[in-house]
C-alpha cells in the first residue's frame, strides 16, 4: 500500500528520448566508408603541383609513383577523388590519362567581363 500512495503522489514524468552525444553525431557524420586515411593539406599540395608541373600526361599509377614523397595509394587516390569532384582534373576516355582543368584565373577573368558571359 506504501509504494501505492508513493506512486500516486510522484508526479507524472514526461518520457525522455535519449539524444546521441556531440561525438557520436560527429562520427556518423563524417565517417565516409573505406576510407583508410585522410590526406594532409601539404601531400594534397604536392599531388596537385605534381599534375600542374608534369612535362606529359601521366596515368593515375605513373604519378602514384613519380611522387617526390611516398604516400599510401589510398589516400592518393582519395586526393585523386576530390580533384575530379570538385573540377580540377579529368581522366582522358582513351589510356586515362589525368588531364589538369582548373583555371583560376580564366574564371576570374570571366567573372570580371559580364558581356562574355553565356545565357
Amino acid at each position: 500500500m506504501a509504494s501505492e500512495a508513493a506512486a500516486a503522489k510522484a508526479p507524472a514524468r514526461a518520457r525522455k528520448f535519449s539524444r546521441p552525444s556531440a561525438s557520436a553525431r560527429r562520427r556518423a557524420r563524417f565517417a565516409p566508408k573505406n576510407i583508410l586515411r585522410y590526406p594532409r593539406l601539404d601531400t594534397i599540395l604536392m599531388v596537385e603541383d605534381a599534375i600542374k608541373n608534369a612535362d606529359d600526361y601521366m596515368t593515375k599509377t605513373q604519378l602514384w609513383k613519380s611522387l617526390k614523397k611516398k604516400v599510401m595509394y589510398q589516400t592518393f587516390c582519395v586526393i585523386m577523388d576530390y580533384f575530379e569532384h570538385s573540377g580540377r582534373i579529368i581522366y582522358d576516355k582513351g589510356d586515362r590519362a589525368i588531364i589538369w582543368i582548373w583555371d583560376p584565373e580564366g574564371v576570374a577573368y570571366y567573372k570580371a567581363h559580364p558581356e562574355l558571359n553565356a545565357r
